[in-house]
C-alpha cells in the first residue's frame, strides 16, 4: 500500500539439474528458445561470455573492456578474461570494504584483517531477502547443476517485455539461496548481479556484490563489482577490488579506477599523477580519461577544471555513464536514447540528479518493475517541490495529486484519465501512468458511474498486484458492456482471485487486445491458472493455433523444475519466455506453460498478476 507520508505529501501538493541455456528470444519453431547444442550427447560447458547486448543496448561492457580502443567504432561485444567458473576465490591485499575507506589505497602498507570467524560471511548461502521481503528459499534452485544454471543467467537477454516477470525474476535472484552444485559461491553472486544490472537493477545487483567480502572476490565477482559501481554511479563502491583486481588484470578500467579512488580516500596528488602517467602513455583517450580526471578532480583538492564535450561521442558506455552521473554531469538526450531503457532504469535513483531530471527515467524504472507503484508516488511529489521543475511536469505531478485528494470521486477519475489519455507518450510510459494510479483506483468506492473508465481502472490497480480491490468491480465491469467492459472482464478472468463464473471459451476468442496475439495470451493464461475446462482448453487450443502440449528441451526443463518444486528455475525458466520488449511476439504455448509453472510451485499469485499484465499490454 502507498505510505500515508506519500498520501500526505500528495494532499501537501495540493530437473534435479537443469541442463539448459537461453539467449535471445528467437520465435521461429518452439524449440529456438534454446540455444544450439543443447540436448547433445555431450552435457555443454558454460560459457565465459555473458549473454550479448540487444544491438541498440552494447554499453553494457565488462570492465576488462570497458575502455574502446576506438572511440569511432561501435563498442564490441561483451567479454569476460576471468573464466566462467572459478574453482577458488581469489584474496584482495586490501582486505574488506570497511577497512579500506578508513586507511586508503596506500601500497606501502598492507591493511591486515583479522576478523572473528563469526563476522566472516560464507558464500555458501547469499541472498539478501527474507521471508518477509518473499524470499523463495534456500532451495529455490534445488540441486540444479550450477554450471548450467550460470549459463542461463548469462545468456537471458534481459531487460524482459514483462514487469511482472522481472519482479519475480529479482525475488529468485535476491532470495537467500544455497550455492548450487559445482560452482563457486563468488562467481555464482556475480552471475545472480550481472543478470540484475541488465534488467535495470543496479541497486539489487549492489545489494549481492555486498554481500561478499572482498578477500573473496573471484576475478568474475571483481569484474561485475566495477559494473555494478557504474551502474550505481558510486565510484567508492569498487575501491575495495582495486588492488585485488590488478594482481590479475591489465584493463585500463581498473587502472583509471585506482586513481579515482586514491583521489576520494584523500591522496589527490597520488591520483593526479596516476591520472597523467596513463595519459602520457596514451593508455586512455578521449573523453574516458577526462571524465576519470573529472572524478578525481571532485574527490580532493585536485585543483583541475576539465569541461566534457560529448559532440563527438558516438555511444554511451557503462564507464561513460557512472562516472559522468556520479559528478552530476548531464547526459546528451542522444545518447541516453541510445542506451536502452535498463539505463534510464539506473539513472532513475542517481542521487545527485534532481527529481526533476529523472522524471522519464522514473517512468521507465516503474514500467520494467524496478521501481514500485509508491515508490513513483513518492518520486513525483518530491519533484512538486523542487524549484526547477518544469511546467509540464508540474501539471503531471498536480494530475497525481488530484487522482487522490480531489474533492469529489468523479474529479479523481477524471484526473486519472488525463494522466492515463496524455499525448505523445511512449509506451512505456503510458504505462507508467497506470501503476503511478493503482492505489487513488483502490481507494475509490465502486460506482457504476464509471463504467466508461473500468478497464483502465482494473488495469491500474492489476499493475501494483491490487487484485482484491481490482475484483470489487467485476459487477461494473459485467453491466459497461462494450469495449472497456470487454477489457476488464478479461482481465479480471485471469486476475481475481478466484475464478470468475459467466466468462467461457467464446469470450476468449472474441476477445481483441492491441495486437493478435491478445486472445491468444488470454487463453494461456487462462488455462495455465486451471481457470478452464478441459474440453474448452482443448478446442481453443486447435482454433487458436497455439500448440500447449508439444514438448521441447525447455518444456521438459520446466517440467523437470515444477517436479523438483524449484521456485527459482521456475522463474528463471518463465522470464526465458519473455525475451523480447513487444507483447505481440510472446509465444502463447511458452506463456501458458510459464504461467502453469509459476502456479505448480506456490506462485499462483504473482502468475495471476502477469497474466492480467499480458492481458492488458498486448
Amino acid at each position: 500500500m502507498t505510505s500515508n507520508k506519500s498520501l500526505k505529501r500528495l494532499a501537501l501538493l495540493c530437473g534435479a539439474s537443469l541442463l539448459i541455456a537461453v539467449p535471445s528470444m528467437v520465435f521461429g519453431s518452439p524449440e529456438s528458445i534454446l540455444p544450439p547444442g543443447f540436448g547433445d550427447s555431450d552435457s555443454p560447458k558454460p560459457s565465459s561470455k555473458p549473454a550479448p547486448s540487444k544491438p541498440a543496448e552494447t554499453q553494457l561492457r565488462l570492465p576488462t573492456d570497458l575502455i574502446p580502443e576506438d572511440g569511432s567504432a561501435n563498442p564490441s561485444r561483451p567479454k569476460s578474461t576471468s573464466g566462467a567458473a572459478s574453482s577458488s576465490s581469489v584474496a584482495s591485499t586490501t582486505g574488506d570494504a570497511e577497512a579500506n575507506e578508513e586507511e586508503g589505497e596506500d601500497e606501502e602498507i598492507p591493511i591486515l584483517v583479522d576478523l572473528p570467524p563469526s563476522a566472516r560471511r560464507s558464500i555458501d548461502q547469499v541472498g539478501v531477502l527474507t521471508a518477509n521481503d518473499g524470499d523463495m528459499g534456500a532451495d529455490a534452485f534445488g540441486q540444479a547443476d550450477g554450471r548450467y544454471l550460470r549459463t542461463l543467467l548469462r545468456h537471458m537477454d534481459a531487460p524482459i517485455v514483462s514487469r511482472w516477470g522481472n519482479i519475480i525474476l529479482r525475488r529468485a535472484l535476491l532470495s537467500r539461496m544455497m550455492t548450487p552444485p559445482n560452482a563457486n559461491g563468488a562467481d555464482w553472486v556475480a552471475d545472480r548481479a550481472w543478470l540484475l544490472l541488465r534488467m535495470g537493477e543496479a541497486d539489487s545487483a549492489r545489494l549481492l556484490v555486498q554481500s561478499v567480502d572482498t578477500d573473496r572476490f573471484t576475478p568474475w565477482l571483481q569484474e561485475i563489482g566495477l559494473q555494478t559501481s557504474l551502474a550505481n554511479a558510486d565510484p567508492a563502491l569498487a575501491c575495495p577490488m582495486v588492488e585485488g583486481a590488478l594482481t590479475k588484470s591489465k584493463a585500463k578500467g581498473w587502472k583509471m579506477q585506482r586513481a579515482i579512488c586514491a583521489a576520494l580516500s584523500g591522496e589527490s596528488p597520488q591520483a593526479a599523477a596516476q591520472i597523467d602517467a596513463l595519459r602520457d602513455r596514451r593508455e586512455v583517450k578521449g573523453v574516458d580519461i577526462l571524465l576519470a580526471e573529472k572524478v578525481v578532480g571532485a574527490g580532493g583538492n585536485a585543483r583541475r577544471s576539465v569541461k566534457i564535450e560529448w559532440e563527438d561521442v558516438p555511444y554511451l558506455t557503462a564507464w561513460r555513464y557512472g562516472l559522468a552521473t556520479s559528478t552530476a554531469l548531464p547526459i546528451p538526450d542522444k545518447l541516453m536514447a541510445g542506451a536502452g531503457p535498463r539505463v534510464s532504469a539506473w539513472r532513475a535513483k542517481a542521487p545527485l540528479l534532481s527529481f526533476s531530471a529523472r522524471q522519464k527515467d522514473a517512468d521507465v524504472a516503474a514500467a520494467l518493475g524496478v521501481f514500485s507503484s509508491a515508490a513513483l508516488v513518492d518520486h513525483y511529489a518530491a519533484m512538486a517541490e523542487e524549484e526547477d521543475v518544469q511546467e509540464a511536469q508540474s501539471a503531471v505531478a498536480e494530475s497525481l495529486r488530484l487522482s487522490y485528494a480531489a474533492p469529489s470521486a468523479s474529479a479523481k477519475v477524471d484526473a486519472m484519465r488525463t494522466l492515463w489519455g496524455a499525448d505523445n507518450l511512449t509506451s512505456l510510459t503510458r504505462f507508467a501512468r497506470y501503476i503511478m494510479t493503482a492505489r487513488a483506483a483502490a481507494i475509490l468506492p465502486v460506482s457504476a458511474d464509471h463504467s466508461s473508465d473500468v478497464d483502465g481502472l482494473i488495469f491500474s490497480m492489476l499493475s501494483a498486484g491490487l487484485d482484491v480491490q481490482a475484483a470489487r468491480w467485476s459487477q461494473v465491469a459485467a453491466d459497461a458492456g462494450g469495449t472497456a467492459g470487454t477489457r476488464a472482464l478479461a482481465m479480471l478472468s485471469v486476475g481475481s482471485p478466484r475464478p470468475m463464473s459467466g466468462f467461457d471459451g467464446g469470450d476468449v476468442s472474441g476477445f481483441s487486445g492491441q495486437s493478435e496475439n491478445a486472445p491468444k495470451l488470454l487463453f494461456a493464461g487462462l488455462a495455465g491458472l486451471g481457470r478452464l475446462s478441459q474440453s474448452d482448453t482443448e478446442s481453443l487450443a486447435e482454433d487458436l493455433d497455439v500448440p500447449i502440449g508439444r514438448a521441447s528441451p525447455w518444456t521438459q526443463a520446466m517440467d523437470r523444475a515444477i517436479a523438483a518444486g524449484e521456485r527459482g528455475t521456475v522463474a528463471v525458466l518463465a522470464a526465458a519466455a519473455l525475451q523480447t520488449s513487444d507483447w505481440s511476439k510472446v509465444r502463447a504455448e511458452y506463456f501458458y506453460r510459464a504461467v502453469l509453472g509459476l502456479r505448480q510451485v506456490g506462485l499462483e499469485a504473482e502468475a495471476r498478476m502477469l497474466a492480467a499484465e499480458a492481458v492488458a499490454r498486448s
